[in-house]
């Protein structure tokens, strides 16, 4: 006589994997992480608190924002697929471009005396349309004439600089109204903070839940399979690397508003910083993978790093080697984890 068991239609299954914290959390969770570290340290080594100086959780912040908002371009661009090494100096050339149509009538070095106090949207216009056609100019490149990325972007890198020191013969231009003034001073010194958050929400939405968010998505993880589907995939890539000129020339009104002038070396290595905001915070340089929200975080750890490192007293030289080890520590591990990605599939 034989008995029959009964058996749960689930007991083949194998038991279900254990919920993972979402990449944002974990990358939240080093932040916290660095953060103490340094506060540990600063006890330790300079008898001060790192995170108590509220100045300085200031300055991180506003550092961060003009840094933050040029990688929210360039984690867009990243996600396709692609790379723009030419943000820091589209910085530079909106930045000097744009100041010459935000100058104060009383200033005494005027660059074009017809072009005087005006309106603040003015040069802000100014300043984004230079950045939007840097970036159009590059998705031309990239699209059209099917060069690398990174070739058409170092190129643009070169020329942008070039024609920054070119435009006002290598002189700064300084002396800009108060209405302009206010895009980085405004709201108590916050409002680049403000702006930073706001443009992060904004791309933060488009990319999530917006055709434009997916079709970039799309063609950062099989470029074929998004032909196929019927997305324009130039016409879309040339969108990406505006926005991305665009977002860098917003980067730098906010910059020179801060500051209050603009001169044609600002901007080194604002490229650099950026991919490295997007890349720790998440966002694979194999394209198809990242979230705006991983970039904000990632672009906080690199200030936090520089800011502690500085309140340390480490030297500039050692920051950069560091900040480099960690941009290869970062790729090392989006690689890893996209080589565990293509065995289970």
């Amino acid at each position: 006589m034989t008995t029959h068991t009964a058996t749960a239609p689930n007991a083949t299954l194998a038991a279900p994997s254990k919920k993972r914290l979402p990449q944002e959390v974990s990358i939240l969770l080093v932040l916290f992480g660095i953060a103490a570290f340094f506060e540990v340290l600063g006890w330790f080594l300079v008898g001060q608190s790192f995170l108590g100086n509220m100045s300085r959780l200031q300055i991180i912040i506003l550092q961060v924002s003009v840094i933050g908002i040029i990688a929210v371009g360039v984690t867009q661009v990243i996600i396709t697929g692609g790379i723009d090494l030419s943000s820091g100096s589209v910085v530079a050339m909106s930045a000097m471009v744009a100041a010459t149509f935000a100058q104060d009538a009383n200033w005494p070095k005027i660059i074009h005396p017809a072009l005087v106090d005006l309106p603040w949207f003015i040069p802000l216009m100014v300043g984004l349309a230079v950045g939007a056609a840097a970036g159009f100019v590059n998705g031309w490149l990239i699209t059209k004439t099917k060069i690398p990325p990174f070739i058409a972007t170092l190129g643009m890198m070169v020329s942008a600089r070039g024609i920054a020191r070119w435009y006002t013969d290598g002189s700064p231009v300084s002396g800009f109204t108060e209405s302009f003034a206010m895009l980085g001073n405004g709201m108590g010194r916050w409002a680049p903070v403000v702006i930073f958050l706001v443009v992060a929400a904004v791309f933060h939405i488009v990319m999530r839940y917006t055709r434009f968010g997916k079709f970039t998505y799309a063609i950062g993880a099989n470029p074929q399979a998004a032909r196929v589907s019927g997305i324009n995939i130039e016409s879309h890539l040339i969108k990406v690397y505006m926005i991305a000129g665009l977002l860098a020339g917003l980067a730098a009104m906010v910059a020179i508003a801060r500051i209050k002038t603009a001169q044609a070396g600002m901007g080194m290595m604002y490229e650099l910083d950026a991919i490295a905001a997007a890349v720790i915070g998440g966002v694979s340089l194999s394209g198809g993978r990242g979230r705006i929200t991983g970039t904000v975080i990632g672009a906080l750890i690199l200030g936090v790093m520089l800011s502690g490192f500085t309140f340390l007293r480490v030297d500039a030289y050692y920051q950069d080697i560091i900040k480099g080890a960690i941009i290869i520590v970062a790729v090392v591990v989006d690689m890893h984890r996209q080589n565990k990605r293509s065995k289970k599939t």
